[in-house]
């Protein structure tokens, strides 16, 4: 950890090269305390988009992994967006590519196909529209009953929005690697060691840690609950970035993590100084393909009519 002093100018340097660069800072949830202390914004996927989609700034700092800086710029053709870290990836997103997309779409080419936003742009490119975990029962239930779906690339979320619409799906199986590691034995534990506390589970957690569940909901959303509950005590399901926020939100409530094991390494590879360190490199640029550029800001765009 650095010293009280050098944070301090830290931030300064990063301030006056934000005001150069007329940048904006944009983070993730699951991001460190320092990013978050650095960031103009803090959101979950659909709010990083929205924000990125209506913002004034010439350049766009994302702190998060690729497939958000992506998106930004899909939906900010005219700024620049980089990427904090570039090796910052999700290993959920890399588990479809489009060309299995597109060789599934052979099979059933009238079928809609709904990407979750932790997807490349390429996959987004073969996709009808996009949802977020915040959105993702509203797409669903948006597209015309009798129509075939295919949901990806998240079987857990996809086994939720089932559930929560009562459309049947066919659903990709793939799965975020933090929240598909907890299992039932462990929300137990954490209700035997706090039976005051509400239980909020992220959708992206397998089925049987979901119904545990007294309120499901995004990353925003669990935050907006804990805002809004009378509760004072709370486990929390999802990445452990979250609490940040959570207590500054809510500092006089207590916040529990069933596992030490909800930490993604992706996310935590973005720091303050490697915010800086973009900010005067200019570097690394996000840059999407034309032939992937349309289709793919086609379907983040009928996500963000849909809301």
């Amino acid at each position: 950890m650095l010293p009280q002093t050098e944070v301090s100018q830290l931030k300064e340097e990063i301030m006056r090269l934000k005001k150069e660069r007329n940048a904006v800072i944009m983070a993730h949830y699951y991001q460190s305390p320092d990013v978050h202390e650095v960031a103009d914004f803090v959101g979950d996927s659909l709010e990083l988009a929205r924000k990125a989609a209506t913002t004034n700034a010439d350049v766009i700092v994302l702190c998060g992994v690729h497939f958000m800086a992506e998106s930004a710029a899909i939906l900010c053709p005219d700024k620049t967006v980089l990427l904090a870290e570039a090796q910052a990836g999700c290993p959920m997103a890399d588990m479809v590519t489009g060309e299995m997309v597109r060789e599934r779409k052979k099979q059933k080419p009238d079928m809609v196909v709904v990407s979750y936003v932790n997807t490349t742009a390429e996959v987004k490119a073969e996709s009808d529209i996009c949802c977020t975990s915040a959105n993702a029962v509203k797409i669903v239930q948006s597209i015309p009953e009798g129509k075939e779906i295919l949901f990806l690339p998240d079987r857990n979320l996809g086994s939720y929005v089932m559930k929560k619409t009562g459309r049947d799906m066919m659903v990709w199986d793939g799965f975020c690697c933090v929240h598909n590691r907890i299992k039932p034995e462990e929300i137990t534990k954490a209700k035997q060691a706090h039976p005051s506390a509400i239980v909020l589970i992220h959708p992206e957690c397998r089925p049987e840690v979901v119904s545990m569940a007294d309120c499901v909901a995004s990353t925003a959303g669990i935050i907006a609950f804990a805002r809004q509950s009378e509760a004072k005590e709370f486990i929390v399901v999802t990445e452990v970035g979250i609490l940040y926020q959570l207590r500054k939100a809510c500092p006089d409530k207590e916040f529990y993590l069933p596992s030490e094991t909800l930490l993604c390494a992706n996310m935590k590879k973005i720091t303050a100084e490697k915010v800086k360190n973009v900010l005067e490199t200019m570097e690394p640029k996000i840059v999407i393909q034309t032939d992937i550029y349309e289709k793919a800001l086609q379907s983040l765009k009928k996500m963000l009519a849909v809301g």
